[in-house]
């Protein structure tokens, strides 16, 4: 087979693999801003394979994310000319049809063949696969070709703490990494440090004359996201301020977060009588977070600050059914159920007192054209990182702490528990309401209104 093909015996492909075409594509997708399981499924491919790809390489393509030269036959191509040369075409015939000169055909139909039947049998998979293979140009990393350079760049990812007498301050220890990005964790070991690009500029200070002693911080980042090159421990993500063991794509990180907020259900859309909260039938709302993902919703009345809580029960399955990635909301806050919950919420109050609500940025009242249509409340969102647009509901949240403080189970208080706190906050007096409560100053209004 040597003499036939003009290479030695090469490892067995075993089962085929996905092509580095198709990997590509991949690539091209993620740089749209989606996620690796829908760009996954864009190509064709598995879920799990598009994970794979993107944590393999870090998140960040290189090289896979342009296109291949049109110096080198496609995997088209190669299917072409195995189709012709099984219907007895001849290699100046091929050449032809494909527009590439007789002798690149001929040494493909020569090198690349399959070699298993004792023959030479071009087969399109086979001889993208050997392609592929022979290709391949692997560089060393320069971090594991001068261990001393790896030292010192180690050394300062990982750097400990000293005092001021040289004695090691240990602080607390460190979470194990298990190959997450960004896990979370309650505590991090107190490191130096240094950042890459500190690690790359300092090397020319320390190392004048030494040419050897540099690396760029961007190869310091592959060799630490990139598990291909394993130049650096993994762990040593962990060690950077933002921990993460991953890239984000950019365009990814510019994706509007906030898909079902638009122009028209933004907060300066709202109505004027809203902003200078003479008229009550305006309401803030919001979620308190407890533990395990519990929650209550609050709503809060601007002119009166009146105060309603809406009671959030797990759906049937939680804790039981694994938590699947993109699957049903089983917490009690998802889009849907936070819709109705709000719905039967707003029918136990007067028609005149619900003339709009506002909530922040959550995808938890994603869900709100169907609220709106069914409730008749029209919904407006504020502008992001801006809580004093619903400085009220902020405030009444604060209140509300006294009763749920953080760190503790939400779901266990029924709907009579709730309504008692809500009636408790709504029978204390308050300075912006020369020292009335809510319920009395929404009752006045109900008594002129009548």
């Amino acid at each position: 087979m040597q003499k036939l093909t003009g290479r030695g015996a090469m490892r067995s492909p075993g089962a085929p693999s996905l092509r580095r075409e198709v990997e590509r594509q991949f690539w091209q997708q993620i740089a749209t801003g989606i996620t690796s399981e829908k760009a996954a499924e864009a190509v064709g491919v598995s879920q799990p394979v598009g994970s794979r790809w993107f944590r393999h390489r870090g998140g960040m393509p290189l090289f896979m994310s342009t296109p291949v030269s049109e110096r080198y036959l496609s995997f088209a191509e190669r299917e072409e000319i195995a189709l012709l040369r099984a219907q007895d075409f001849g290699v100046r015939e091929i050449a032809r049809r494909l527009g590439r000169s007789p002798s690149t055909v001929s040494r493909e139909l020569t090198r690349n063949a399959a070699t298993r039947s004792g023959k030479l049998d071009y087969r399109a998979s086979v001889a993208q696969w050997k392609a592929e293979l022979v290709a391949k140009r692997p560089k060393p990393a320069k971090l594991v070709t001068n261990p001393q350079l790896r030292r010192y760049v180690q050394d300062r990812l990982e750097g400990k703490l000293h005092d001021s007498r040289g004695k090691e301050v240990t602080g607390p220890r460190q979470a194990p990494f298990i190959g997450r990005n960004k896990p979370h964790r309650g505590d991090r070991k107190w490191v130096k440090g240094w950042s890459p690009e500190q690690i790359a500029h300092r090397l020319r200070i320390d190392f004048p004359d030494d040419p050897s002693m540099r690396i760029s911080h961007e190869a310091i980042y592959q060799s630490l996201y990139i598990q291909g090159r394993g130049a650096l421990k993994r762990e040593l993500v962990s060690y950077l301020r933002t921990g993460r063991a991953l890239r984000t794509p950019r365009a990814r990180a510019q994706a509007k977060a906030w898909a079902h907020v638009s122009e028209e259900v933004m907060i300066s859309n709202r109505p004027p009588q809203a902003d200078d909260r003479a008229v009550p039938g305006h309401w803030e709302g919001d979620l308190i977070i407890g533990l395990d993902r519990s929650a209550i919703g609050t709503l809060v009345e601007r002119s009166t600050r009146f105060t309603m809580l809406v009671h959030l029960p797990r759906e049937a399955g939680y804790g039981l059914t694994p938590r699947t990635k993109n699957g049903p909301a089983l917490a009690g806050y998802g889009a849907i159920t936070m819709a109705n919950a709000l719905k039967k919420t707003v029918s136990t109050m007067p028609t005149q007192l619900w003339q709009s609500l506002t909530w922040d940025r959550g995808k938890e009242l994603s869900d709100h054209a169907r609220f709106t249509i069914e409730s008749g409340v029209k919904v407006f969102f504020a502008d992001p990182h801006s809580p004093w647009q619903r400085g009220t509901n902020e405030n009444t949240n604060g209140l509300l702490r006294q009763y749920f403080p953080k760190g503790t189970d939400l779901s266990r208080w029924d709907v009579r528990e709730l309504q008692a706190v809500a009636n408790s906050l709504n029978s204390r007096p308050r300075k912006t309401l020369d020292w009335r409560t809510p319920a009395e100053a929404l009752n006045d209004y109900l008594k002129s209104a009548a």
